[in-house]
């Protein structure tokens, strides 16, 4: 039985979230607790179930289990929901044929809580002009767009999928320092799904990895920074390294570099040099991981039904 939900401070909660296509668990059994004021990264591999994950918070897809946004049903509950949440997807979704001040026009009109003199100030920091259309402006120029009527929308969740791609670095850099200095406080959360982790690791709270459905890894930075450690070793200490059991072992420049979970620093320190791990290599290192366990569990369970 699926336990119900009773945590009315988190932003998002799920008990036994569940979406499948036939016998296919795009989403798979996950249970979920998140907090306002955190920016959170949703990091799979392609097919991993981050989009289907993203449509049922966001009423877009029916699910099995229990899902609550902002405490409201998303299934059930999506236009009240809407109130308070902004979602962003490739920055392609903005009508082409649409002049810039049309489309604040629209906004205004249809969004309770979207500011036009917020949005002005926003725009007022770009070359953008009010009568062009946005088939005319650079993608980059389509991102500001975007982000300045997403950042005058007084939303409780922001949801963005992918929402630099196609970008060059410099857009990206300015679309991700405006949305941490102008946009995110205490009171709000924003969930980010990319594939370009390097970039958006420094404004990240909290990691959430999925991998098949399931969730993979769930925790802050602040417990990325105590629990995980990379140690460069010499390679005539590798095989004491090894001996630690780490998570993952790759090689740079010559030296074997090795990933370890919840191991005493003081015995790591001995064997090399200490660093926190990047998010991808965190990221690799999980993945690679929890494959692992699914072939010995498999190769178990095959073992079993030989033997019986």
């Amino acid at each position: 039985m699926t336990a119900s939900i009773d945590n009315t401070g988190s932003i998002i909660s799920a008990r036994g979230l569940t979406k499948r296509y036939g016998r296919t668990a795009a989403v798979d059994n996950i249970d979920l607790d998140i907090p306002a004021g955190r920016i959170i990264g949703l990091i799979g591999p392609n097919g991993a179930g981050k989009t289907t994950a993203l449509k049922a918070i966001l009423g877009l897809a029916t699910f099995d289990g229990e899902l609550r946004v902002l405490g409201l049903d998303p299934s059930k509950q999506r236009a009240q929901l809407m109130e308070d949440v902004c979602f962003i997807a490739d920055v392609a979704v903005l009508p082409r044929w649409i002049r810039v001040w049309q489309l604040i026009d629209l906004t205004e009109k249809i969004h309770p809580r979207f500011s036009r003199e917020r949005c002005m100030e926003y725009l007022s920091r770009t070359k953008i002009q009010q009568d062009k259309k946005v088939k005319h402006l650079s993608k980059g120029m389509v991102a500001q767009l975007h982000l300045a009527l997403v950042m005058s929308i007084d939303a409780r969740l922001l949801v963005l999928d992918e929402p630099t791609l196609g970008l060059d670095i410099l857009y990206r850099k300015s679309f991700y320092s405006n949305l941490l200095n102008d946009y995110f406080d205490e009171e709000r959360t924003i969930l980010i799904t990319t594939h370009q982790v390097e970039e958006i690791e420094h404004i990240l709270t909290d990691l959430l990895f999925i991998q098949n459905g399931k969730i993979a890894l769930n925790t802050s930075m602040e417990e990325v920074e105590s629990r995980y450690c990379e140690v460069m070793v010499v390679p005539d200490r590798a095989a004491e390294a090894r001996a630690l059991c780490p998570m993952n072992e790759r090689q740079v420049f010559g030296r074997h570099v090795f990933l370890f979970r919840d191991r005493d620093r003081a015995t790591l320190r001995e064997l090399g040099e200490l660093h926190t791990p990047s998010v991808a290599d965190l990221f690799v290192a999980t993945m690679e991981d929890g494959e692992a366990q699914v072939a010995a569990a498999t190769q178990a369970g095959a073992a079993q039904g030989g033997a019986a």
